[in-house]
């Protein structure tokens, strides 16, 4: 008994010590990320940064393409949080455990791992080249044509969440409320969704964080622009384009710009994860 008991422990001991080790790993990596990207472009990192606009040399900055960043990634999400909230409803109160549920979670989690250039190239085809057509040969990169390539990358993890999310939530619940005479609707609504609204607004803020760094759909739809633009049918600078703009340029100070802009990126999506940790960990707190 003792030997199988020491065993146990030191099995428990091993697993223990490798997963602190991953932790820490892990957690080393991010901070060298941070250190290496905050390192490269700290030089650029000043009031100009945020005011002006994109422009050759050390006097630029990039605002218009933290505003383009912004308002794409709002087109994006807004366009999948309602699409995605009510998919990963229905699959988990109306087709669960069916054949037709199953079949559509699986093509959910290949679109979850499809590549984003072909999300891109997909929104080129349906949105940019018939409009190109319509205007007479005028190309029609838009801001909105790059919300709607980031909307179809969110979206999948929008659903997976809901889903997840809403199965969780207890049965003992679903039967209470049903035998008081509560119709379906209303129970998804009013308590479901109520129950699992923190796990669904985390979804919805990593599926933000993940969008928020995609280039490759961003380069066949907002294209990109060197002026202040806020109208989204129209070319649409963002940040992820512009560090891939400038990483390729061979100036010392563009390259300086390419680092600051990976370190907003890097912050506003650490910042997005650390908020949707919260939101979960404050649901967590109520319910105990």
């Amino acid at each position: 008994m003792s030997a199988l008991y020491l065993r146990r422990r030191l099995t428990n001991w091993i697993a223990l010590s490798l997963s602190v080790l991953a932790t820490l790993i892990g957690l080393g990596f991010l901070a060298w990320i941070l250190w290496e990207t905050l390192r490269q472009g700290i030089s650029a990192l000043n009031l100009h940064l945020f005011t002006k606009i994109t422009a050759y040399g050390a006097d630029g900055g990039l605002s218009n393409a933290m505003v383009g960043s912004l308002i794409i990634d709002l087109i994006g999400i807004a366009i999948a949080t309602p699409i995605g909230v009510l998919a990963g409803t229905w699959l988990a109160e109306y087709a669960n455990r069916t054949k037709l549920g199953e079949t559509i979670r699986f093509l959910n989690d290949i679109l979850l791992s499809a590549p984003s250039i072909v999300m891109g190239l997909f929104v080129y085809t349906i949105v940019v080249l018939p409009s190109t057509a319509l205007t007479h040969g005028n190309t029609t990169f838009s801001g909105f044509a790059g919300g709607v390539a980031l909307a179809l990358i969110a979206l999948p993890v929008i659903v997976r969440t809901t889903d997840e999310m809403l199965r969780l939530v207890p049965s003992t619940l679903r039967e209470a409320a049903l035998s008081l005479g509560v119709p379906q609707w209303k129970l998804t609504l009013q308590i479901l969704i109520r129950a699992a609204r923190s796990g669904i607004i985390t979804g919805v803020l990593l599926a933000l964080a993940r969008i928020s760094g995609e280039t490759a759909p961003l380069l066949f739809t907002a294209f990109g622009n060197n002026f202040m633009v806020v109208n989204p049918m129209n070319k649409m600078a963002s940040l992820p384009q512009i560090i891939y703009q400038y990483a390729n340029d061979p100036g010392d100070a563009m390259h300086a710009l390419a680092w600051a802009g990976a370190f907003v990126v890097t912050m506003f999506v650490l910042l997005l994860s650390l908020a949707s940790r919260l939101v979960l960990s404050r649901n967590k707190v109520s319910h105990d």
